[in-house]
């Protein structure tokens, strides 16, 4: 049997028929569709297609929240032999849209209301671009436009006389066949799209069911956008092949409200695991904390007891109640009982695990929820290789590291001359296996630098533990180079003092080629502000304004040598000067990607003059003039 997605869905159905596939809620309560029923509908929607024109190597462009549309869309492309071209529903700059429906060549979109009127804006300057299908009941529509109940109806109306031929043509895709073109976040330069096959995405499902079993009863709310590859392949195919159920968060009528039905969605659906990056990792544990405090000081003292005993105890994960670990074991049981359990409860109380992707875990964030007993197991993909490379798994963990490379995927590190290095040396990580993309669509020269011998070259730097384990220390482009040529990774400093820093909200340290590192500091207004608050202080005094940068200043000299952390970085790389900004990183400035990255090239382009002045004598006193001045407009 072929080894495609629509092979995938038709096997699972045949297996798990009659149970829940998905889970969507539209008004007050999540309702359930089978797997038999999101099949019958991805029928209808490929059937509608079909009847359309669509044929095989055809582009079309999915552009919606999460929900149930949005599986059964893609899968309708899929069995037409077509191929999706999932869009970040966060591509809000229209030329950015345009260059994606544009290079790829879309003849259709696929939208929700929340994002036709950007189809519709541009879609003149899009002569391929032969027709939009809208998800939801509008008032309204233009005449190349088509709603998802009309196309699910002509659907219907060709499967009667089409039947034998539409089964031949789901059939007849193979598993070299283009499933997805997917866009990078186009940081550096204009975005590049990942042709992923079948055999691609089937490869790596295959690869992370072998590495952590999933069991049909298993449910997750996937948070992370679906276009996003992490969210698709081990949220939506993974539970897919394994006879799971996956739920969509209830979309809001706008992003906030969306992102504020999360907490509220989780508590319905009860997940068993959760999919998750930093800045959502981030915001969790910041809500814990706030909770906690809200709760008094006696509660907040006994939670930071726990939490040192968790740490005592879990140690690494690889070493958890080993040795002397485990005569912290009855009291760790007592702390979990009567504290870490109600956490858990927030989350839906059968929550056992987080799957952490997208970017480097700073690993205290990662010692955290595990003494809550919500471990958060990091992993390390690229989209290019559909996306898993490695992951941590209950079974098989060491905090810190990235977990052991799935099976059925080669993995090599390699010096600056392509060259193998032993186990524990340090260089860029290659590897080769199925789910490796096959190159970048109409970009030869990029598939050439990227693809070399059927290897994929990462531009990551890491390397393996005699364990077998692989940790990631950040991309080659992102390193901190110091003026005698050492290089170090910035992303693990950065993450664990915005982290604990009640009053830094995000960094990013810079170094090229220069004496020593500096910072630019995005202050958590709002904590600034009680901060002054509780002193009896304005920020409109020079007295308030110094006491305010020093108060900052503190937060990262805890990490120097006599802190309360020093030692867990080399002092070289912590900031010698700091630059307070006004204005946080967003999605929204395109200082973050849309998997909340920071956008390190356009940000060093944007504070260019800024970054100068740090490497300037007086700027390494914070309380200098440009500092004095950001730090008196927070009360405006």
């Amino acid at each position: 049997m072929k080894r495609t997605i629509p092979y995938l869905l038709e096997q699972s159905t045949e297996k798990y028929g009659d149970h829940i596939l998905m889970w969507e809620k539209k008004d007050t309560a999540y309702t359930g569709s089978t797997y038999r029923e999101i099949r019958d509908q991805v029928y209808l929607f490929a059937a509608g297609l079909m009847s359309m024109g669509v044929q095989k190597g055809d582009r079309l462009a999915l552009i919606s929240e999460g929900r149930n549309a949005w599986v059964i869309a893609e899968l309708g492309i899929l069995y037409t032999g077509a191929i999706n071209v999932p869009i970040s529903v966060k591509v809000d700059e229209l030329a950015d849209l345009k260059f994606r429906l544009s290079h790829s060549g879309c003849r259709m979109a696929v939208v929700s209301s929340g994002h036709a009127h950007k189809v519709r804006e541009i879609k003149k300057d899009l002569p391929e671009l032969e027709k939009i299908i809208c998800f939801d009941e509008s008032t309204e529509y233009d005449a190349d436009e088509i709603t998802l109940q009309n196309l699910l109806q002509k659907g219907k109306d060709y499967l009667k006389g089409n039947q034998r031929f539409f089964t031949e043509t789901w059939q007849s895709v193979e598993e070299t066949d283009a499933a997805n073109i997917c866009y990078t976040s186009g940081t550096t330069a204009d975005p590049k799209g990942i042709i992923l096959t079948h055999r691609n995405y089937t490869a790596n499902v295959e690869q992370a069911s072998a590495m952590m079993p999933i069991p049909e009863w298993y449910v997750s709310l996937l948070i992370l956008p679906w276009d996003h590859s992490f969210a698709h392949t081990a949220g939506i195919y993974t539970l897919m092949k394994n006879g799971a159920s996956m739920a969509s968060v209830q979309v809001g009528r706008t992003p906030m409200e969306t992102l504020k039905n999360i907490p509220i969605n989780i508590k319905e659906i009860r997940p068993v695991f959760l999919l998750s990056v930093p800045a959502l990792a981030q915001n969790f544990r910041k809500n814990i904390e706030k909770n906690i405090r809200q709760k008094g000081a006696k509660v907040e003292a006994l939670f930071q007891k726990a939490l040192k005993t968790a740490y005592k105890y879990n140690g690494d994960g690889w070493s958890r109640g080993k040795g002397l670990k485990k005569l912290q074991k009855p009291l760790y049981a007592l702390y979990d009982k009567i504290i870490f359990n109600k956490i858990r409860e927030g989350f839906g109380g059968r929550l056992e695990f987080f799957i952490g992707g997208g970017a480097l875990l700073d690993i205290e964030l990662q010692r955290f929820f595990y003494a809550l007993g919500m471990p958060m197991l990091q992993g390390y993909g690229l989209t290019e290789a559909a996306p898993i490379i490695s992951a941590n798994v209950p079974a098989c963990h060491k905090l810190g590291s990235s977990g052991r490379v799935v099976p059925n995927l080669e993995l090599k590190i390699c010096n600056e001359t392509g060259e193998s290095l032993p186990v524990g040396e340090k260089g860029e990580i290659v590897v080769r296996g199925e789910n490796v993309m096959i190159g970048y669509w109409r970009n030869e020269k990029a598939t050439q630098d990227t693809l070399r011998d059927g290897w994929l070259y990462t531009g990551d730097i890491g390397y393996l533990d005699e364990d077998g384990f692989l940790y990631v220390l950040g991309r080659e482009k992102s390193l901190l180079i110091s003026n005698d040529g050492e290089k170090y990774s910035p992303e693990g400093i950065e993450e664990m003092i915005t982290a604990h820093s009640e009053y830094i909200e995000q960094m990013m340290l810079y170094n090229n080629q220069s004496p020593y590192t500096v910072a630019l500091v995005v202050p958590n207004k709002e904590a600034i502000l009680r901060w002054a608050k509780s002193n009896n202080l304005s920020l409109q005094t020079e007295t308030a304004q110094r006491q305010a940068l020093n108060r900052l200043e503190a937060e990262v000299n805890s990490y120097r040598e006599g802190g309360d952390r020093a030692g867990l970085f080399p002092g070289k790389w912590l900031p010698a000067a700091i630059a307070i900004l006004g204005e946080p990183f967003t999605e929204q400035n395109r200082f973050l990607n849309s998997t909340l990255k920071m956008v390190r090239s356009r940000i060093v382009d944007f504070y260019q003059t800024r970054i100068d002045y740090l490497y300037t004598p007086e700027a390494k006193d914070i309380c200098n003039k440009q500092n004095l001045t950001i730090i008196s407009r927070m009360e405006e």
